[in-house]
């Protein structure tokens, strides 16, 4: 009867443990750029997080996003103005792919 009893106490202390240790899956942003060689970095703003990301060659990824609705802000050189993207809506474990965004001039 001992035995069963520091047997159930010891598998529910084991699965406590291993909960703890539960690989939270993490979210990114992705998207591109055009022009290309105009783009420096991406933000992705949300009412509790602020993220951001350098774009290379006109890509960007923004890792470790929490799900929730985001804006996502291309800082973008002169003589382009700096181009937002409402409501991006990110899901938990996966990466949302905001497509295309265009530079417009100033």
């Amino acid at each position: 009867m001992k035995n069963t009893k520091f047997a159930a106490i010891g598998a529910g202390i084991l699965a406590i443990a291993m909960s703890a240790f539960t690989h939270f899956q993490t979210s990114s942003i992705k998207g591109t750029v055009t022009p290309a060689d105009k783009a420096v970095k991406a933000w992705a703003i949300s009412t509790n997080d602020t993220l951001s990301a350098p774009v290379n060659n006109g890509s960007f990824e923004i890792p470790n996003a929490k799900a929730g609705t985001y804006s996502v802000i291309i800082e973008a050189q002169d003589p382009y103005a700096n181009t937002r993207r409402k409501d991006v809506i990110v899901t938990e474990g996966q990466t949302t792919d905001v497509g295309e965004i265009k530079l417009q001039q100033k």
